[in-house]
Order: C-alpha cells, then sequence, then structure tokens
C-alpha cells in the first residue's frame, strides 16, 4: 500500500480541514461523514481509503460498482451518489446500502415497488438551478417528501444537494443555505419513515463552504483519491 500514502495524508488534511470549518461555525464537535468518493478509482484505492479511516464510498455509476466492489473487501457502506436510471433499479437495490439521489418521485415508486427489504434514501434538491443538474424543485420538495414518505419501504434519510459549478462563493452558499433551510423545516413536519439525519452537500471544490452552512455528510472524491483516471 505504499503507493496509496498520499492517500492517508490526503485523509488526515481533510479531516483537519472539516475540524477548522466546524469550529469557525461554532459547529466544533459535530459528527460529519465522509463518503469517499471512489468514481474511476481501483478497488485497491478504495481499500486504501477503508485502512485510512474511510467508514462510507460513494459511487456514481452501476456499472462500475458492479465491476469494483466483489473486489473490495474491507467493510464499508456503499452510496450511490449519481443519477439512477429506471433500468439499473435492480442492480442497485442489490449493491448499495444508501441511495442519495432520488430525484422525483417516481423514481422513489420505482425503487419501492421492487424492495424486499427498508432502503436508506436522500432526496436530491436542486439548488442551482442549473440546466445540467437533476433534482427536486425546492419549492415542491415538502410534498414529494410526504408522498414519499408514506411509501413503506424506502426510508428518507435526509436531503442532498449538488452546488452550483462556478467559483463565485456567494452563489455557493446561497445554495447550500436554501438545502439546509429545507432540511431544518422537513425535520419539524416529523413524516413517517422519515429521519432527516444526513444534509449531504460539499465535495473536493467546496466542502469547507459546505461545512460551514451546515452539511454533516460530505462526498469527497478528488480531495482523497487524487485526479481521476
Amino acid at each position: 500500500m505504499a503507493m496509496y500514502d498520499q492517500l492517508r495524508e490526503n485523509v488526515a488534511t481533510v479531516r483537519r480541514q472539516i475540524e477548522e470549518s466546524l469550529r469557525l461555525s461554532g459547529r466544533e464537535g459535530t459528527p460529519v461523514t465522509i463518503v469517499a468518493v471512489s468514481k474511476r478509482h481501483p478497488a485497491e484505492a478504495v481499500e486504501a481509503a477503508i485502512e485510512a479511516g474511510m467508514t462510507d464510498v460513494g459511487e456514481s455509476r452501476v456499472q462500475e460498482t458492479v465491476q469494483k466492489k466483489p473486489a473490495v473487501k474491507g467493510t464499508c457502506r456503499w452510496h450511490l451518489i449519481g443519477h439512477l436510471q429506471s433500468n439499473k433499479i435492480n442492480k442497485a437495490i442489490e449493491l448499495y446500502d444508501m441511495i442519495q439521489s432520488i430525484d422525483s418521485y417516481e423514481l422513489a415508486v420505482a425503487i419501492n415497488d421492487r424492495l424486499n427489504r427498508p432502503m436508506d434514501i436522500l432526496l436530491q434538491v436542486d439548488s442551482s438551478g442549473e440546466e445540467t443538474k437533476f433534482g427536486i424543485d425546492p419549492v415542491e420538495i415538502r410534498n414529494v417528501a410526504a408522498k414519499v414518505s408514506s411509501l413503506g419501504k424506502v426510508r428518507i434519510c435526509g436531503l442532498m444537494t449538488i452546488g452550483p459549478l462556478t467559483e463565485d462563493e456567494t452563489r455557493i452558499r446561497h445554495s447550500f443555505k436554501l438545502t439546509k433551510s429545507l432540511f431544518e423545516s422537513l425535520k419539524c413536519e416529523e413524516l413517517p419513515n422519515c429521519d432527516m439525519k444526513y444534509l449531504s452537500m460539499g465535495m473536493s471544490g467546496d466542502y469547507r463552504v459546505a461545512v460551514e452552512e451546515g452539511s454533516n455528510m460530505l462526498r469527497i472524491g478528488t480531495a482523497i483519491f487524487g485526479p481521476r483516471k
């Protein structure tokens, strides 16, 4: 694992920066889950991340996980963080412990109908309004959450969003503030099959801002694994 010494250093750096951002935002000591996004990195890299203390691993594509997961011997929770196509639902149910990218009521129904066990999900919020982003319109999130919560097998565990692709920190913060507000609002609803534990926002380029705005789950790839191949 000598070739992954840098990965271990990267994990340590990310952890230090998270702690600093928590301190700056008055949230010192708040638990933050790091989902190590291993897209386009081999199983050996995932093993190294687990050895470095990562308990959660994220993938964007079902087919890549099909090939990679059997080769990973370490124990971790597997998250689907990318858009899920309907023809991949059956395989996704087998592979993942959590699906973070539920971007419509119809997708939640399709998953629920095929489940024979409870499944943790996050509702993806379109907080940036960018055409390239998937997600539920913020004004619809309460209605969608209420309908999804009645399905029975899928369990809403929080919200996920992807910040805007920009260097404008003001826009990024606006996106995260909006999602945090929706998260707190849904917490007060006390919907069935809905335990708002996770606010998944922030990636390698903006995770420090996300932590400052209340995120407690980060999806970090490049900052841990280095550039994708």
